[in-house]
């Protein structure tokens, strides 16, 4: 299956017309793309978890496997949580499989299976990844929407928690 993924056009957000009592804040162009950026890391960060979930081999697998699990729950609680305060601002969340293959940042993850060591330092680079996103854009999310950064605040919190979690399985004391 080496055939490129087709992106429909238009892909990614744009803003709809305030209606009925919808006449409170909207989303800047800006503030839409930013907040698209997350959502799609949010959506691959779901596939990676689900496809390392799946695939993973090796020791402690079953603990890893239920980890990997508690990840996908994060990002689909926060791929909804985004998606939905889009919607709140009048801007379209757009969650197609080929816009998020064109637009995540999160790294390629190998096809098969995959040993426990490789299954963590991969997902915690999706993680971290994810973590990124939304990091680079706070800043100018936070003086668009606080509201919408205090999202943020949360997932970032529950996410650098899991890296640490996944991570500190493959560490060996620094002393």
């Amino acid at each position: 299956m080496a055939e490129s993924v087709k992106v429909p056009q238009p892909a990614g957000t744009k803003t709809t017309g305030a209606e009925n009592a919808e006449h409170g804040f909207t989303a800047s162009p800006a503030l839409a793309k930013n907040m698209q950026s997350v959502l799609v890391d949010f959506i691959a960060l779901q596939l990676v978890g689900k496809q390392a979930h799946w695939n993973v081999v090796g020791p402690n697998f079953r603990d890893l496997h239920l980890n990997l699990d508690e990840v996908v729950a994060i990002a689909r609680t926060g791929s909804d949580s985004i998606a939905e305060r889009m919607r709140a601002l009048h801007a379209t969340a757009d969650g197609r499989p080929s816009v998020v293959a064109e637009q995540s940042s999160l790294p390629e993850f190998p096809a098969g299976e995959i040993t426990t060591h490789d299954a963590i330092d991969l997902s915690v680079r999706a993680v971290e990844a994810t973590v990124a996103t939304m990091r680079k854009v706070h800043d100018e999310v936070d003086a668009a929407d606080p509201t919408t950064a205090d999202i943020f605040h949360e997932f970032i919190s529950q996410l650098e928690q899991q890296a640490w979690f996944l991570s500190a399985e493959t560490r060996t004391p620094s002393n």
